[in-house]
């Protein structure tokens, strides 16, 4: 039996955990055209303004950036930003219109990685943060940075 192949990480919304309280995440295929598939193995793909919106009952990206193919010539280039359906199940969907109903909620994009050959977009329902969490969350980041270091030179100091 072969080994399932392992999660490949092509890009990551770095700005959704600083400016978004994660709540419960999904994961969801994408509708993509080759180029777009060969593009975002180069890792030409922005996820920074990305969100996901459900229309109609079916969950579409939009404003992800994929960009275009460099090694295609003479064929149409698709828009870079243009709308992306997601390939999510019933249940899932209704879950998360259900989530993004209530004040403050949103879907955001967390990242993009390639699962046993197929491109798949890791999505959250987020809360968004105020600037006091922010600043919080700075406070946090910078003491465990100092803390790390002060335990690293202790134990330099003790050899």
């Amino acid at each position: 039996m072969a080994a399932p192949s392992p999660i490949k990480p092509v890009a990551f919304n770095r700005k959704a955990k600083f400016d978004f309280f994660i709540l419960d995440k999904f994961e969801a295929g994408v509708v993509l055209t080759g180029a777009e598939v060969k593009s975002i193995r180069e890792g030409k793909i922005n996820l920074k303004d990305s969100f996901v919106r459900i229309l109609r009952g079916e969950a579409f990206l939009f404003n992800c950036h994929i960009s275009p193919y460099s090694k295609i010539q003479g064929h149409v280039e698709l828009e870079p930003t243009r709308t992306r359906k997601l390939l999510l199940k019933r249940d899932q969907i209704d879950k998360l219109a259900g989530m993004v109903g209530q004040k403050g909620h949103a879907i955001i994009t967390l990242s993009v990685y390639f699962k046993q050959g197929l491109v798949k977009v890791e999505i959250a329902t987020a809360r968004g943060k105020k600037m006091a969490d922010k600043r919080e969350t700075i406070k946090r980041r910078i003491h465990d940075r100092e803390s790390e270091a002060a335990i690293k030179q202790h134990s330099r100091k003790g050899r």
